[in-house]
């Protein structure tokens, strides 16, 4: 029984670490430390080049468009660089009649890595701004997040990703996103108060050029890849919240499955990429944070939860314990309302529930991911996924 009860103890403790221990433990450390210096200056203004990758987005390119060039920010010191590889619809002829955007268009489609080699080695300033073209931005976030570059520690900015409800969000996608996005912008905030953020999203995200590494066609998790190797180098990698990234949900769960599942295979071979992350002692605050945001939630945690209701399981029934019966109990009660929380209609005033299904729904997108991964299925090239037809400002 010393195994049953050494594997659930071990599971248990990762498990709460990965998901709330680790984020106590940095938050009480950015306490306790005296408050660092905000670098960010507004009236601070770079030239930039602000790059988009678009793939068939005639629906929304030209409201992309719009939404870059009213930027709030000098437009002599912005360069707009829109870069359409594949493109089979109207997205290339939309763009042409914008003449100060710079339009890079291949007829061959090789993915978002290819695309924003060839776009970066074409830009013709130092700070890069990527975004992707159904992510609209308030109109100051290029002002916030080219004011955090006046300091020379400083290799790159996140940006705040939204997920807007929906009207016909009858599977509850966009609310459960959205509340899993809350959740990793304050991961975000604490952990470049601690030192640096690990990972960007590609909804906005921006670098130093001569920190850009050129990618692998391959890759697939781009904007995560780029924005840990310019840390790698020595170089923080800032949050602001006051720059912006809003998108519309997956129109379903199925649909939102393709994203999973995809991030996942590439969140694995970002780990191989990235292996030397994992040496402590060349920058421990960045392998910390790598280790205890990231590593864990694509490897152990998943499997710590299958350990766990096993090892819990047995327990249960051999030991005479209150505490593993009970412990148990709450394990089934969990993963049944998280089967039955599909059946829970968005208006229901239970569907609070949904969230315990869209855990055990994003977990298991990370096995899937796996086996994806090493069966080597997964396509660089990103299958886009169906979003609602909804319109809105930012």
């Amino acid at each position: 029984m010393l195994f049953w009860k050494i594997l659930f103890n071990t599971s248990i403790l990762i498990i709460i670490y990965n998901y709330i221990g680790y984020a106590i433990i940095v938050y009480l450390i950015n306490k306790l430390k005296r408050k660092s210096a905000q670098f960010a200056v507004v009236s601070f203004k770079p030239s930039v080049s602000f790059i988009v990758a678009a793939y068939n987005e005639q629906t929304v390119i030209g409201k992309k468009i719009i939404n870059s060039i009213q930027q709030e920010y000098p437009l002599s010191k912005i360069e707009f660089i829109f870069i359409t590889d594949g493109s089979t619809d109207k997205t290339v002829s939309i763009i042409e009649n914008y003449p100060q955007i710079k339009i890079l268009h291949n007829s061959e489609r090789k993915g978002k890595s290819a695309a924003l080699n060839r776009a970066i080695a074409a830009a013709n300033n130092d700070i890069l701004i990527m975004s992707d073209a159904n992510a609209f931005l308030n109109k100051d976030a290029v002002s916030y997040i080219a004011s955090h570059y006046i300091s020379e520690k400083v290799g790159g900015v996140a940006g705040e990703k939204k997920v807007l409800s929906t009207i016909n969000d009858v599977e509850g996608v966009g609310s459960r996103e959205g509340l899993y996005w809350k959740y990793e912008s304050f991961l975000k905030k604490i952990d470049s108060e601690f030192y640096s953020v690990v990972g960007a999203a590609g909804e906005l995200f921006s670098i130093r050029r001569n920190l850009y590494q050129p990618l692998p066609d391959s890759v697939i998790l781009d904007d995560f890849i780029v924005s840990l190797k310019a840390a790698q180098q020595g170089f923080r990698i800032m949050y602001e919240p006051k720059a912006y990234a809003s998108e519309l949900p997956s129109i379903s769960i199925k649909e939102e499955k393709k994203r999973k599942v995809r991030i996942a295979a590439g969140g694995f071979q970002a780990m191989y990429m990235l292996l030397p992350l994992l040496y402590f002692w060349k920058h421990p605050r960045l392998t910390f944070l790598y280790i205890s945001h990231r590593v864990l939630r694509w490897t152990l945690s998943p499997l710590c939860l299958i350990f766990l209701f096993t090892s819990n399981g047995v327990l249960a029934v051999t030991q005479k314990d209150l505490f593993f019966s009970g412990i148990f109990v709450l394990q089934i009660f969990f993963y049944t309302t998280a089967y039955l929380s599909q059946f829970i209609s968005s208006e229901s005033k239970i569907n609070f529930l949904k969230n315990f299904g869209y855990f055990s729904f994003m977990n298991y997108s990370v096995i899937l991911g796996f086996f994806r991964y090493i069966s080597k299925k997964q396509s660089a090239v990103w299958e886009k996924v169906q979003r609602p037809s909804e319109t809105f400002s930012v």
